[in-house]
């Protein structure tokens, strides 16, 4: 009775307790009249008049700002400290705005408050008002989610994982944590990052007859993982459904706009499929039409489009707001229309049969013959990793790439081979490979997967094209500044 009580009384304190609302929130359920507000943010932007000055104020929870209408009452002295970047604390009443593009801002008379809690000299300030480059940001990038570009993807990243996370809890789906240190590549592609343990200690510090430490801290090689796709296999023989957005790993020296060494991946898998590969093109169709719907038209998207390509937006719009399925077609009958197409010599690499399709050949059949998403399918199978499933052609497996305008690959999956025999013969000696082959000996079932790189949907959704500004601190190779 006495833990009961405690029990109750623990949770009804803790649903009591608040933080001072955002300026998201206050805009959102602005106070009563006569109400004392008080908003802590930093300025945006200060125009400064004899009797009145006007400043933008914002604290990152939403694209925009708050205005504040400080009247005359304040030195001289202290007004001169209040700059673009500066924090402050200020106490007034929220009332209607006389002005248009808002519906309310903060009056502070000489009864309200102005605290200034962090100086910016505004001279020094990396980030001022007019037009920086992604390029001059990155060498600031511990300041770039000042801007709003920045501040607009990183709210952007926050509601879509909220979305997925809604998405998948409606279909029964559980999140997952899996290990980000891992003995084996999924992908087999060779760009894994090895773990090495760093000495703290040398040797001859240690104590007579101590043990030296293992060459391996996990007596085998580590690595960070390349996909967590191996790990939710083994989970779903058990939970059925299950999903994970996780950082992610690739030593690649790539330099293009579409490559990071760390990035972040929303994979899933589940047993028990429906209709193939089909059916897992219309889950991952289901899925990201559901969830990008829901943000498609924020504020912060229109934020990232403001320079944009209005006729690529449009092509972005159209691929939600269809009730249409999206296009699949196998990777054969891809290879025929770009042959086609190949005859006028447009592109650089001649598309073949059993060759992989070169970022060209995903632009045109997104950009160009399909003019939006479109799955392909049944790709060769030396083309793909070993836990594909084989087609009864004996020549392809049951996967997809999602193929989508003016990024190329954003998702790509596959039924998974349940079949022991067929994947021991499809292995071979895989080193550490005993529990992959448990799991279909053991009850196993058939099953199916995808990953989607989570900056690339970023990129996509939102009109930018190099995925470094699709997340908030990149790594690359050769540049790391935090």
């Amino acid at each position: 009775m006495v833990l009961r009580r405690l029990a109750s009384t623990a949770a009804t304190s803790a649903s009591k307790f608040s933080l001072a609302p955002t300026i998201k929130q206050l805009l959102e359920r602005p106070p009563t009249a006569d109400h004392v507000t008080t908003v802590s943010g930093w300025i945006k932007s200060i125009r400064k008049q004899k009797n009145v000055s006007f400043a933008v104020i914002t604290d990152g929870s939403s694209a925009k700002g708050l205005q504040a209408v400080l009247l005359k009452g304040k030195d001289d002295e202290f007004l001169r400290k209040l700059t673009n970047g500066a924090a402050v604390r200020l106490t007034g009443q929220l009332v209607t705005s006389p002005g248009s593009g808002q519906s309310h801002e903060l009056l502070v008379d000489q009864h309200g408050e102005v605290a200034i809690l962090g100086e910016c000299d505004s001279e020094a300030y990396p980030i001022q008002k007019k037009d920086l480059t992604p390029e001059y940001l990155r060498e600031h990038v511990h300041l770039r989610a000042r801007t709003a570009q920045i501040a607009a993807m990183v709210r952007v990243r926050d509601s879509l994982s909220r979305q997925i996370d809604k998405w998948f809890a409606s279909q029964g789906f559980c999140y997952a944590n899996t290990p980000i240190i891992t003995g084996n590549d999924a992908e087999g592609a060779g760009e894994a990052f090895r773990l090495a343990q760093v000495d703290t200690q040398h040797p001859a510090a240690a104590p007579t007859g101590a043990p030296l430490p293992p060459s391996e801290f996990f007596s085998r090689p580590a690595f960070l993982t390349v996909s967590h796709q191996l790990h939710l296999e083994a989970l779903a023989t058990a939970i059925s459904r299950v999903y994970t957005l996780s950082p992610c790993f690739r030593a690649e020296r790539s330099l293009t706009g579409r490559h990071l060494a760390e990035f972040w991946m929303l994979e899933a898998e589940w047993a028990f499929p429906q209709n193939g590969v089909h059916g897992v093109c219309d889950l991952t169709e289901a899925l990201l039409k559901d969830v990008v719907g829901g943000i498609i038209g924020s504020e912060d998207i229109d934020v990232l489009w403001k320079d944009g390509d209005d006729s690529r937006r449009q092509i972005l719009l159209d691929a939600f707001s269809h009730k249409t399925p999206w296009t699949k077609m196998s990777y054969t009958d891809a290879i025929r229309e770009l042959e086609v197409a190949g005859t006028s010599s447009q592109f650089e690499f001649t598309p073949t049969w059993g060759h992989s399709l070169q970022s060209e050949h995903e632009k045109w059949l997104a950009e160009k013959l399909v003019c939006g998403p479109v799955f392909v399918t049944d790709y060769p199978a030396p083309l793909k990793p070993f836990y594909m499933r084989a087609n009864d052609d004996s020549h392809t497996v049951a996967c997809f790439d999602l193929l989508v305008p003016h990024v190329g690959e954003l998702v790509g999956g596959s039924v998974r081979e349940e079949r022991a025999d067929v994947l021991e013969k499809k292995m071979g000696n895989l080193a550490g490979s005993e529990w992959y082959l448990d799991l279909r000996k053991y009850g196993g079932a058939p099953h199916a997967g995808f990953g989607m790189g989570f900056e690339r949907l970023v990129s996509w959704i939102s009109g930018v094209e190099n995925i470094r500004e699709c997340t908030p601190m990149p790594r690359w190779a050769g540049r790391m500044l935090l």
